[in-house]
């Protein structure tokens, strides 16, 4: 059996704030650091092969402050970059609510059915999201695997492993440094953790609350 820890990167003063990310690459905030040590607590223990991050920099200071957890290093993988928003990236919500009322509801009712201006659609994100898991699920056969990622990747990637169209998207949770824990038996993928966020007890005070 092949066990991924598919994890979401910790708390930056975007998600705080809540303004889109994206692509956009920013640091993690003293919460997200102090998160990041607590997922590699969490996670101590396990045996763990490998450690993937997306390029981008939030994902891999969370992903860095595992890896010293397992004195391994931290592998770059392309597939699971955060979704690009667009134009929304940069904006705040409230702002986008205001300006961009009309594609933001459908965001929120039809997601499925968006794609944001100069940004992707979540089937596109899927689909590469998807591949890369495939292939590194593929390459580490019987291995225990960390892929650090973003809230967008981790919602399709779990509603592609439980066969469900992107449609779902909304029903699924991602708080920063969420853990879930995603296993593949003998050609099924198997969802045995989601949304896991015990370890993030002591930042209870501090941490934002909201999935955003």
């Amino acid at each position: 059996m092949t066990s991924v820890y598919l994890v979401r990167h910790g708390q930056t003063a975007w998600n705080k704030e809540e303004i889109f990310r994206g692509r956009t690459d920013i640091s993690l905030n003293e919460v997200g650091f102090r998160e990041a040590e607590l997922i590699g607590e969490y996670l101590r223990g396990k045996d763990i092969h490998v450690i993937y991050s997306s390029p981008l920099l939030r994902a891999k200071e969370t992903a860095r402050r595992i890896a010293q957890v397992f004195n391994l290093k931290v592998q770059p993988l392309e597939g699971i970059i955060d979704m690009s928003f667009g134009k929304w990236e940069g904006r705040p919500l409230r702002e986008v609510r205001i300006h961009d009322g009309e594609l933001y509801q459908q965001w929120r009712e039809r997601p499925h059915l968006v794609k944001l201006p100069g940004g992707e659609s979540l089937d596109e994100v899927r689909m590469r999201a998807m591949a890369a898991l495939e292939a590194v699920v593929e390459s580490h056969h019987g291995n225990n695997i960390i892929l650090v990622s973003h809230r967008v990747i981790n919602k399709v990637i779990l509603c592609g492993i439980l066969g469900i169209d992107n449609s779902h998207f909304w029903q699924i949770g991602q708080d920063t440094a969420a853990i879930n824990l995603i296993q593949f038996k003998e050609g099924k993928y198997i969802l045995s953790l989601l949304n896991e966020t015990c370890h993030l007890k002591p930042l209870y005070e501090v941490r934002a609350k909201a999935d955003f």
